[in-house]
């Protein structure tokens, strides 16, 4: 008998696999195709013939665990214990996995905001938990009417991300007051905040849960050098939380996957002494901007992308078809691989949006377009 039985192959793995098959440009799953840093890969090839290939600590290698002290006390001027308060995990994923496993319990309630990231809602049901499935609203602001409406004395986590995948918008301040004031009406109320986009942000500068000294006590952040240094296969990730906290999310860490990558940990350890963060989203701020330009004099109509490598559109004015079909014939007649926004609501709700990551080499941006100019 399966435990999740509605939860079939994810929609990235689908339409990678179709991107495949009819050897169209793959801009659906979220992955850079450009090389990595070569001051990274120098360092890694270094350190393959030292002696660390054992396991590190089931917390993180410690010089990397100060190193994510002071980055955060750098980025938001929050201090933090490297010991205490600090986890490297296999992943954002896992480090989400980790924390829902050992915060919710059974009958506990979860709320997650439409659309919204598919690896949510499974360690929710693996609790025995309800997850409690909000729309944003049409702007893809969060509706604090309705989330106010359905908190309640059994809601244990709040799951925000911000920037936000799939839509690429960021949190304003009013948001995070109104996050805020929900925390204090409801003492079991705890934020799960999935911040792994928090060095690419445009115009508007993200802001982080860690800018917040109301909610500290009260949240965990999920960070990740996959998605910050361009290394997505690499999955090393971090959670921050208070110690209280923490001590139970490294419980279930330990019998999950002990520890990470060691030569990953020592290599990411090196190279945060030499990259400057903040130039992260000027990088995807010029891919943004190329890209926009690039599908000016196309058929679709692009959404604000405010953060993140992802870049929404309507087909609107090009077909009815739902948003599903549409991207299958993308693949099959254009050669374009995308991803449908209906996939990631409880519901399906169908808005004629599509995904692209515009994370990929300009050469790869330039025949996309080239190839959906004939839409």
């Amino acid at each position: 008998m399966s435990k999740l039985p509605h939860i079939g192959t994810s929609i990235f793995t689908v339409m990678s696999q179709m991107a495949s098959e009819h050897n169209a440009i793959n801009l659906s799953q979220g992955f850079p195709n450009f090389p990595v840093d070569e001051r990274l890969t120098s360092i890694l090839t270094g350190l393959a013939k030292e002696n660390i290939h054992q396991y590190t600590p089931m917390s993180g290698l410690p010089s990397l665990l100060e190193k994510i002290t002071n980055l955060t006390n750098q980025s938001y001027q929050r201090i933090i214990s490297p010991k205490e308060e600090i986890l490297i995990t296999a992943g954002a994923t896992e480090g989400i996995f980790a924390t829902i496993q050992a915060l919710v319990k059974t009958n506990d309630e979860v709320i997650i905001l439409d659309p919204c990231y598919d690896c949510y809602e499974a360690p929710i049901l693996l609790s025995n938990a309800k997850p409690i499935r909000i729309s944003l609203s049409d702007d893809f602001t969060p509706n604090w009417e309705k989330i106010a409406n359905a908190t309640n004395k059994n809601t244990k986590l709040i799951i925000i991300n911000n920037p936000h995948n799939p839509t690429g918008k960021t949190w304003t301040e009013n948001d995070f007051l109104q996050l805020e004031k929900l925390v204090d009406a409801y003492p079991n109320l705890h934020v799960l905040s999935d911040e792994v986009y928090e060095y690419i942000t445009f115009e508007q500068k993200h802001i982080s849960v860690h800018h917040r000294p109301k909610l500290w006590e009260k949240s965990i952040i999920i960070g990740s050098f996959g998605k910050s240094f361009h290394i997505t296969g690499w999955k090393v990730g971090y959670v921050i939380a208070p110690e209280n906290l923490m001590i139970e999310i490294k419980k279930v860490h330990q019998f999950l996957v002990f520890s990470v990558s060691s030569i990953a940990q020592h290599a990411i350890n090196e190279y945060i002494n030499l990259v400057d963060v903040n130039a992260i989203g000027k990088f995807y701020q010029q891919k943004r901007d190329f890209f926009q330009n690039l599908l000016k004099d196309t058929k679709l109509k692009l959404m604000p992308c405010e953060g993140t490598y992802f870049q929404v559109a309507s087909y609107a004015s090009i077909s009815n078809e739902n948003d599903i079909d549409f991207t299958k014939r993308l693949v099959t007649e254009f050669g374009v691989a995308t991803i449908p926004i209906s996939t990631f609501y409880a519901n399906n709700k169908d808005n004629k949006y599509i995904r692209f990551c515009f994370a990929k080499d300009d050469k790869t941006l330039i025949q996309a377009a080239e190839r959906l100019r004939k839409l």
